[in-house]
Parts: C-alpha cells; sequence; structure tokens
C-alpha cells in the first residue's frame, strides 16, 4: 500500500462519517436568563429525541436547532443529569434520521475517530483523530467525576459541546463535551452507564442517585490492609456529612471503604457507580477499614437531592 493508497483509506472513512453522521448533529442555540449559549445535539432516535451535554442546556429557557440540510426546529429539554454531563432534548417537529448508537467499551486506543459539531457557532464541523487514551476521569460542574472518558486529539472548540463523536463505521460512541487543553479532548462514553442513564432521562426527566454523605479520597492500601481485605486500593474517608447515613452508621474520617452491598470499592468511580436509585431507603452493609481490623456498619442512603 503506498502513502496515497494509505491517505485515500483515511479519507474514504472520514468522509462516510461526515456524510452519515453530519446531518444528525444539530447546531444548539440555549436562551438562559444569562443569555445564550451555544453547542450541539445529535438526533438519537426516530421520534425525535437528541443527545446533548448537560451543561450545554443548563437553565435553558428555548432551545433552537438547526441542522446541515437547513432544518431548524424547537426543543425542550426533557431531561438532565449534571452529575454525568448528559441531556435529553425532545424537538417539536420532524428533525433528520437518527445515528445508530455505538459501543465505547469496544474502543481501542489509536483507533480513527470523527468528532462533529459546532464549535465556534461554524456549522458542521468534522475533524478526525484518534483515539489517545481511554478509561478519563472529568470532573463535573456538579463536584462529581464521570469516569470512563474517552480522550481524543480529534481538534474540539467551544461549541463542539454535544457533538457526536462516532467510530469509522459512522456509529456514535461519545458526546464531546470538554476541551482540556491544546490537541485534547474529551467525549462521555456511550457504554451501558451512560444508554442507562439516557433512557432514565426520556422515561422520568432526571436520575435518582443514592447518597452517604462522605467526602473521601482514593488511596493504595498497605500490604497488611491489602492482604485482608483482598484489594489494593480503596476510598479513605476525609470528612462525613452530620446526620448523614453514614454518619448515623458510625463511619468516621480516617475509615478505609472497602466494600458496599459486597460489592468492592476500589476508587470514587466504583462508589458512584453503586448509589443507583435501587439503594435508596435500602439497609446495606458497608465494610471498613479501621484501627487494624474490617469492620461491617449497615448503612441506609438516602436521595441525593443537589445535583
Amino acid at each position: 500500500m503506498t502513502d496515497s493508497d494509505a491517505l485515500d483509506a483515511y479519507s474514504t472513512a472520514v468522509v462516510r462519517v461526515a456524510r452519515v453522521v453530519g446531518p444528525a448533529v444539530a447546531a444548539v442555540t440555549a436562551r438562559t436568563a444569562r443569555g445564550v449559549g451555544l453547542g450541539s445535539a445529535t438526533v438519537i432516535s426516530a421520534d425525535g429525541h437528541l443527545l446533548t451535554s448537560a451543561h450545554v442546556v443548563e437553565g435553558a429557557g428555548s432551545v433552537d436547532l438547526a441542522f446541515e440540510d437547513g432544518t431548524r426546529v424547537r426543543a425542550r429539554v426533557i431531561g438532565r443529569d449534571p452529575l454525568s454531563d448528559l441531556a435529553m432534548l425532545l424537538a417539536d417537529s420532524p428533525v433528520p434520521a437518527p445515528v445508530e448508537l455505538g459501543d465505547a467499551a469496544k474502543l481501542q486506543v489509536g483507533q480513527l475517530v470523527v468528532a462533529v459539531g459546532n464549535p465556534l457557532g461554524l456549522a458542521g464541523s468534522v475533524t478526525a483523530g484518534i483515539v489517545s487514551a481511554l478509561g478519563r476521569s472529568l470532573p463535573t460542574r456538579s463536584g462529581r467525576v464521570v469516569d470512563e472518558v474517552i480522550q481524543t486529539d480529534a481538534a474540539l472548540n467551544p461549541g463542539n459541546s454535544g457533538g457526536a463523536l462516532a467510530d469509522s463505521s459512522a456509529r456514535m460512541i461519545g458526546v464531546n463535551t470538554a476541551v482540556a487543553g491544546t490537541g485534547l479532548g474529551l467525549a462521555v462514553p456511550i457504554n451501558a452507564t451512560s444508554r442507562q442513564i439516557m433512557d432514565t432521562l426520556m422515561r422520568e426527566g432526571r436520575v435518582r442517585r443514592g447518597w452517604l454523605g462522605i467526602a473521601g479520597a482514593e488511596i493504595t492500601l498497605n500490604p497488611e490492609i491489602a492482604r485482608k481485605a483482598g484489594a489494593r486500593t480503596g476510598i479513605q474517608v476525609m470528612s462525613v456529612v452530620p446526620d448523614s447515613p453514614a454518619d448515623l452508621a458510625g463511619i468516621r474520617p480516617g475509615d478505609v471503604l472497602i466494600s458496599l452491598d459486597r460489592m468492592r470499592i476500589h476508587a470514587v468511580a466504583d462508589l458512584q457507580r453503586l448509589m443507583i436509585a435501587s439503594t435508596i431507603g435500602r439497609r446495606l452493609e458497608l465494610t471498613v477499614w479501621r484501627n487494624g481490623a474490617l469492620v461491617d456498619a449497615i448503612v441506609e442512603p438516602t436521595e441525593l437531592t443537589d445535583a
């Protein structure tokens, strides 16, 4: 294969993605009390649902969509989840055909990806790059962390947020959500977790999560703790909110969280993943390391209400 053949193959893949995905990506104009915000959104269902970033439509009183074929429609926000930085819109009028959703769990570092969006208000822009890394963490405005984030070197700029990150088969595998620096973009992955969030937003308009009232940091366990706990890392409790579920269960600063409901806790992301709606009001066994021994406590999560 010559250099020109390789370039043609690369170009062919990018052109195909642009033709398939581009028509489904809208330029978003979100009007709020603070002014007008710009972003992108992608049609994901035939009945007019669009996926975007939660921060793009935060506080939006109205949302206007403009597609590359000239279609202009009004949409409403039917659900936002700041903790995952995802939001669902529903168009008031017919929109172009939806994109096919892929699975970011199958991505590999070095794989070709294409970002489609509206950076700096330039509608229908396409940039290409590779998956630079997987499993990154992204702090959100709510103070929580989105895990399993995709890092790419496809050029992203303000206005790309909410747009599609697609693989070479023109399947949407991420939602572009942040510009972390020159040549560094991040996207929330389309995977089992985000699909569940999307379905919940369409049905209920919000995602319910459990709350313990703990602030902690991931630490590497010393060999003694690691051997007895069967884990190499855990979460050391830095503070406990007074009268919170953790406080009522007797959890103290300095404790190291090992497992919840018999599920290992290796990182903050693990604890966040376990705090789903079904945990609210349930009595769960929480195991911590304290003063040289494993200690079990019973905790009953309440609903997180400040997202």
